[in-house]
């Protein structure tokens, strides 16, 4: 619904509506110019902040050119109260209002041309299309941004005359206005007439899709990242980008819808936005032997009907959750998962995918979290709270938030021997229930609070020093962080295409710096101080390797903290029962169930604070071992593997229909199996059959 602000503005706004007529009706100009003030600025604001709440006002019939018509004819209901409807100011008005509302039919259809042929059939980043075909700059972003919103803001001119006219019942201070109104929104339509010219449109769709092709044919790919979805799913591509650029093959990612190119994360590797089914068919993919699926979607049946390479389901995550073993995954060649748990998982689900087509390669995205070496000496142990949020549905077993929140962390920052609390709420957290927000900030008034008690007592020290130069570099890393950032940002879809070769030196550079941020943030305060940590840095992987021990709840935070190793406890909010508790989720085999009292906790700090007696350990590493595989081979080494292999089988499979056909075999038709070659790019662009 939107921020508290935003409800606030949407409700001036609707209120100063009525507050219009009543002011004209009366008729009272002061009023009535007080009114239509606060409409115009709270527009303005909801417009400004993007609000969701602009889109839901046109849905009941309250749209901007709504908005404004009935704001310009209660100006003119005004005027008629102020018995000034036989004068020149009355009849200049709504001549007015009729040419300024004629100006925009020529804007809209001139807005709505730009953007329609600035939009290429394909989206790119590193890709070098710029060499090959033409792609004009954008128009100038003040032009196209908010569009409609700037022309229907240009009536404030003759609003700002006529009231003004009408109280000093000046008609001249009236027309002068109007003027101003129609010759600014004449020069507006003037201004983007060019922007619609030969020069300043990119090229058609087949010499952009030629350009695209002749790429492919010299750049040679060989394995492909292929992801369809929504914009919210942006992260599930994202996990992978890392591993791809690792790749010992030539990789390419094809995405289907470009939102979620505009949601991808900078990445060296090449990617190419297809939208069209009709289009990615038609794409020279020749070259490529292996493609890898991330989600399970309808779109995927356009690059699955493809013979010449082999397919193979990666997912966005290894868990017990009933989409881990969707029966869809048997239309590939072959299921990755990460460990001997995935293979058991499809096996007692019998959903038709064979165990020989799977295979274990480990979770590469988890390289960065380091393995536990046991609490140093001279440093007090450090618990990470982490709990997920509290989801669609009310289950009780969604989050600890709730239930259990406040009694892990009363515990933990009353633990003797002491500990270091660190809380990093999961980021929906409070977003859908009113009382998990109002735990999470009760929670975080806890640890707040235990923190100032802690940097109050003089037996915690503090190494001013050292903390005054981690900061300093802080804001130094901050600042060369924002220099390389900024600028980045291309005037529109086609420009970014053409644009869109990223600078390896900045990337590295940028990977390094966030590197070094991290290192300073931890130095930039006390080792003992409890902290709430939000936000998207430092990273849940980051509080991971700094921590010795974390709580949190059954999601995928404790499936990935499995690879360090290190002692964790998980909530049984729902109160399942330990048995039942273990039974129905793998992750927690090896962890210290907590009830909601939280009474569990002295086992969790005991396994920290003397390693050698902790009774889960060698449970721990077995479950990693099953969870995420071995340790040796490196993860993104057994990737590699797994892709060397299907591709030979791919190659393979490509020689011997090559053979049967060069010796006279069956009369095979494979025109329309084969990428590369080019259709008519008429008809529906997405529901194409499989056959």
């Amino acid at each position: 619904m939107g921020s508290a602000a935003e409800l606030a503005a949407a409700a001036l706004m609707m209120l100063g509506f009525p507050c219009l007529m009543l002011a004209a009706l009366v008729p009272s100009i002061p009023a009535f110019a007080a009114a239509a003030a606060v409409t115009y600025l709270a527009d303005h604001y909801l417009h400004r902040k993007g609000s969701y709440l602009i889109n839901r006002l046109s849905k009941v019939r309250a749209g901007l050119s709504i908005r404004f018509l009935i704001r310009q004819l209660l100006l003119i209901l005004l005027l008629a109260r102020l018995s000034l409807a036989d004068n020149l100011i009355y009849y200049g008005a709504i001549a007015c209002f009729i040419a300024f509302y004629g100006l925009q039919a020529p804007h809209g259809a001139l807005t709505t041309m730009i953007r329609n042929r600035r939009r290429m059939p394909v989206a790119t980043r590193n890709v070098d299309l710029a060499s090959r075909i033409r792609i004009p700059d954008a128009p100038p972003r003040v032009l196209l941004h908010r569009a409609a919103e700037k022309m229907l803001h240009l009536d404030l001119a003759a609003v700002v005359g006529i009231l003004t006219g009408a109280a000093l019942e000046s008609a001249a201070v009236g027309y002068a206005g109007i003027g101003v109104t129609l010759v600014l929104s004449t020069l507006y339509v003037l201004a983007l007439v060019p922007c619609v010219r030969g020069r300043k449109t990119p090229p058609n769709a087949e010499k952009v899709l030629d350009a695209v092709d002749d790429w492919l044919r010299e750049y040679r790919p060989e394995t492909v990242l292929y992801f369809s979805g929504s914009k919210d799913s942006a992260y599930q591509v994202n996990m992978w980008l890392e591993t791809m650029e690792q790749l010992d093959t030539r990789p390419l990612i094809i995405l289907r819808e470009r939102a979620i190119l505009n949601n991808l994360a900078p990445t060296t590797v090449p990617v190419i936005c297809v939208p069209g089914g009709v289009h990615l068919m038609n794409m020279d993919l020749s070259t490529v032997r292996v493609a890898l699926y991330a989600a399970n979607v309808g779109k995927n049946i356009h690059m699955l009907r493809v013979p010449t390479m082999k397919h193979v389901f990666i997912g966005h995550g290894d868990s017990d959750k009933l989409a881990s073993v969707n029966p869809f995954s048997k239309v590939y060649d072959e299921v990755w998962t990460a460990g001997r748990a995935g293979r058991d998982r499809y096996a007692i689900a019998d959903v038709g995918v064979r165990d020989e087509d799977i295979v274990e390669v480990g979770r590469p995205q988890l390289a960065p979290i380091r393995t536990w070496q046991g609490v140093p000496g001279d440093r007090m142990p450090t618990i990470l709270y982490a709990p997920t949020w509290e989801g669609w549905d009310d289950n009780p077993g969604n989050t600890s938030i709730l239930l259990a929140g406040e009694n892990i962390v009363k515990k933990l920052v009353t633990a003797d021997p002491a500990v270091r609390v660190l809380y990093k709420p999961h980021p929906f957290t409070g977003t859908r229930s009113p009382q998990a927000k109002a735990a999470h900030q009760r929670i975080t008034a806890l640890v707040e609070k235990a923190a100032a008690e802690r940097a109050a007592d003089a037996r915690f020290t503090v190494d001013t020093a050292a903390q005054t130069q981690a900061r300093a570099e802080l804001a130094r890393i901050e600042a060369r962080l924002a220099e390389l950032s900024g600028g980045t940002e291309k005037g529109d879809e086609a420009e970014a295409t053409r644009d869109g070769l990223i600078d390896v030196a900045r990337h590295e550079e940028i990977a390094r710096l966030r590197a070094e941020w991290n290192a300073a943030y931890w130095r930039s305060f006390p080792d003992w101080e409890h902290r709430v940590i939000t936000g998207s840095e430092p990273r849940l992987y980051d509080c991971f390797n700094v921590s010795d021990a974390m709580v949190s709840d059954i999601s995928s935070v404790v499936s990935d903290f499995i690879a360090s190793g290190k002692p964790y406890a998980v909530t049984d909010s729902a109160e399942l029962g330990v048995e039942e508790f273990k039974r129905q989720n793998t992750a927690v085999r090896a962890a210290v169930i907590l009830s909601n009292g939280a009474a569990e906790l002295d086992a969790l700090l005991d396994a920290v604070r003397n390693p050698a007696a902790d009774p889960l350990a060698e449970d721990r590493r077995e479950l990693k071992r099953y969870l995420l595989g071995p340790d040796e081979p490196k993860s993104i080494d057994q990737f590699n593997t797994a892709v060397a292999q299907l591709a030979l089988k791919a190659e393979t499979r490509n020689l011997g229909q090559e053979s049967r056909i060069t010796v006279g075999g069956p009369d095979v038709e494979l025109a329309d199996a084969l990428p590369g070659q080019r259709t008519s790019t008429t008809g529906d662009t997405d529901g194409i059959a499989a056959g």
